[in-house]
């Protein structure tokens, strides 16, 4: 119905929408900076044909390749661009992109679409690859078939550096899921896939220079160099840059599995099975440390073209340093009084060497230092006070505090956070220009090749949509009407969150019908923030295959149930809706009666038996709540108080998951008391 409605909008009612004003619908994500209806809609059908004038780029050739065959998978009418049709769909670019895509490039785009032609036309290759992806989502189903609203869309980007960060060390991400994630990105106008390829649990890059990398720090489990490059193109043709990520002088167990004599402690070392941070840190204090970075840093440098490269600096807790009397004594002779001090010399001498090999250096916030260059790009991973911090000292930075989507918040929370807000909304012009934009990360600890997509997506379209459009875009309706639509959208690019949950439940169910389990684990998510490693202890090995692996980061249905329960007690529900409501809860009161059975003999699902009873709790005691409303009556104190005590068991998290619809019932029941 969410659906229904914004597309109706964006065909009959679409109005200006100019510098990010709130109140205008389009079926887009993100939003485009300036939008203006025009009259009637542009149909899609066989005579569909793209024309390329004056565009020398061969990456708008083969994004106009690509655009057909994803236009024709999504509307499943045959288009080869061949027909003898005139050409309907102009492209028009003005200039070639640089060799190697650089910060900063030029990725604005218009798009004009009429009942008749369409013209897309911009001064860089990225703009056009922007302009095909906006088109893309313009396609939708109406009376007359598959077509676009006509209208006029001159679009820019708010920041320039829009990144999603993938982690493969912790586990290993081959590369066709690599390259469906960075279809995903081109969808959504991220331009920078931020690679974590090197920490405590594995090395993931082949290293001709130092080949006991991939033979001792990986488990098998590594890119070839012509993988790498492989996938750099094909991000490359998407309009997305890759930055490679090594990890150090911390979160380098795995590299001194390979070369022990980097280490600060004396081995023997191996790669680290369990999470968390390590103690293990490199020698700050010896030139042979740096003869090494310098050598693979070069052949990095050569293999990875982007002009940075992430040097990590996170989490050193200096204990092996402290440890260390050399060190000490190092410290001691050169006036370093803290571990800090220690580190910031470490990052001035790497500094040195990624410039030397052509590169700016980039790291996480616990780099920042008054000793480094001012080129130095800062990442905030901390909060955005150090992000503010690091532009007052004349840094560039990106934040990617409020953007970790492994600690499975949902959109609405990371929407609301912008690299302008807070501690940074009172920089200076000068000082906000240097906020590049920002990163959503994934982090890996409890992602596998089957769930990766999950984890990620939608919820990135909305930190995509927070870094491409407007300050003043924020309604979160909107949003989420609009999230709906792009999540369906990459069904058709080959992502697959919704087909990877589905098989998940297959595998839990052994082969069983999934649909009652698929009605608890609708209602369930997963612990949030960093409860989840103190609920248990994880390792690389442990298997991820549990009901918590496959529920949705974010619960659909509990996010609708709540919007109707707050409705309802506004009393501005209506009676389809109210009935709604009942008919759902009744699903879920009744739902344990037939799923109860089967969890009983399921090894995987045993720990599932108290959320679906829970369920049926919790649901019975909103349809009594619901009664008593309707009825204009209270609920007795003593009903009240044991429906209360019940609600707030049943809040408690089960097997690390939580009942999302509990807290929308707790209102219902609250609602009875007296005033």
């Amino acid at each position: 119905m969410r659906t229904t409605h914004v597309l109706a909008l964006a065909f009959f009612a679409l109005s200006s929408l100019a510098n990010g004003q709130e109140g205008a619908v389009l079926p887009l994500m993100p939003l485009p900076a300036k939008a203006q209806a025009g009259t009637g809609q542009f149909a899609v059908n066989p005579a569909f044909k793209i024309v390329l004038h004056e565009c020398d780029d061969a990456r708008i050739k083969r994004a106009s390749e690509r655009f057909l065959k994803n236009l024709s998978r999504q509307t499943g009418i045959p288009l080869n661009g061949d027909s003898d049709a005139v050409a309907n769909f102009v492209i028009e670019c003005r200039g070639q992109g640089a060799s190697v895509q650089k910060l900063g490039e030029d990725e604005s785009y218009r798009l004009e679409v009429t009942s008749t032609k369409v013209h897309l036309d911009a001064p860089n290759p990225l703009g056009v690859l922007h302009g095909l992806q906006t088109f893309l989502q313009l396609v939708r189903i109406g009376p007359e078939g598959f077509a676009a609203a006509a209208v006029v869309i001159d679009d820019t980007p708010r920041f320039p550096w829009r990144g999603l960060l993938i982690d493969v060390s912790r586990h290993f991400m081959p590369v066709d899921v690599i390259k469906r994630n960075l279809d995903g990105m081109e969808a959504v106008k991220l331009n920078v896939l931020h690679w974590h390829l090197a920490d405590d649990q594995g090395f993931r890059v082949e290293s001709k220079k130092f080949p006991k990398f991939q033979q001792m720090s990986s488990s098998g489990l590594y890119y070839t160099q012509e993988e790498i490059k492989d996938v750099i193109e094909y991000a490359r043709d998407r309009g997305i840059r890759v930055v490679p990520e090594f990890d150090m002088p911390g979160h380098t167990t795995s590299w001194f599995a390979a070369y022990p004599e980097l280490a600060s402690a004396p081995g023997p070392y191996e790669i680290s099975r369990h999470y968390g941070v390590h103690d293990a840190a490199m020698d700050p204090t010896r030139d042979h440390t740096y003869h090494v970075l310098d050598d693979l840093i070069g052949e990095m440098s050569h293999l990875f073209p982007d002009e940075y490269f992430h040097i990590g600096g996170d989490e050193v807790n200096g204990k092996q340093w402290k440890a260390n009397k050399k060190i000490q004594s190092f410290m001691r002779k050169h006036a370093l009084k803290t571990n800090h001090d220690l580190q910031a010399y470490f990052n001035k001498r790497l500094e040195q060497i990624v410039k030397k090999h052509g590169k700016i250096m980039e790291g996480w916030d616990e780099i920042l230092h008054a000793d480094l260059p001012k080129d130095v790009l800062v990442q905030s991973w901390r909060g955005q006070q150090s992000l503010a911090d690091a532009s007052r000292l004349g840094y560039r930075g990106l934040l990617s505090h409020g953007y970790y989507l492994d600690l499975m918040q949902p959109a609405a929370q990371h929407y609301a956070v912008d690299p302008m807000a807070n501690a940074a909304a009172n920089l200076s012009p000068e000082e906000k220009q240097r906020i590049l934009g920002g990163e959503a990360c994934m982090w890996a600890e409890f992602i596998t090749p089957d769930n990766i997509d999950d984890r990620i997506w939608p919820r990135a379209a909305a930190v995509a949509e927070r870094l491409w459009s407007a300050q003043e875009v924020r309604d979160v309706d909107s949003m989420y009407a609009r999230l709906q639509t792009v999540s369906e959208d990459l069904d058709f690019l080959g992502l697959t969150h919704h087909a990877g949950h589905r098989l998940g439940l297959e595998r839990l169910r052994g082969g069983a019908d999934i649909q009652t389990l698929r009605v608890l684990a609708d209602v369930l998510e997963p612990l949030k923030g960093y409860a989840r490693p103190q609920a248990m202890h994880y390792e690389t090995s442990t298997p991820l295959n549990r009901l918590v692996d496959v529920v949705h980061p974010e619960s659909d249905a509990a996010r609708d149930f709540a919007g109707v329960v707050q409705r309802f007690l506004n009393k501005t529900s209506t009676p389809e809706e109210v009935e709604a409501m009942r008919k759902r809860l009744t699903v879920w009161r009744d739902n344990d009666q037939q799923l109860g059975p089967s969890l009983q003999n399921n090894a995987l699902l045993q720990e599932a038996i108290p959320l679906s009873q829970n369920l049926t709790t919790i649901a019975a005691a909103g349809l009594q709540a619901l009664d008593y409303l309707n009825s204009g009556g209270h609920g007795p104190a003593a009903w009240r108080q044991q429906q209360l005590d019940a609600l707030k068991q049943a809040q408690k998290p089960q097997a690390e998951l939580l009942n999302m619809i509990a807290p929308s019932v707790q209102k219902l029941v609250e609602a009875t008391i007296p005033d």
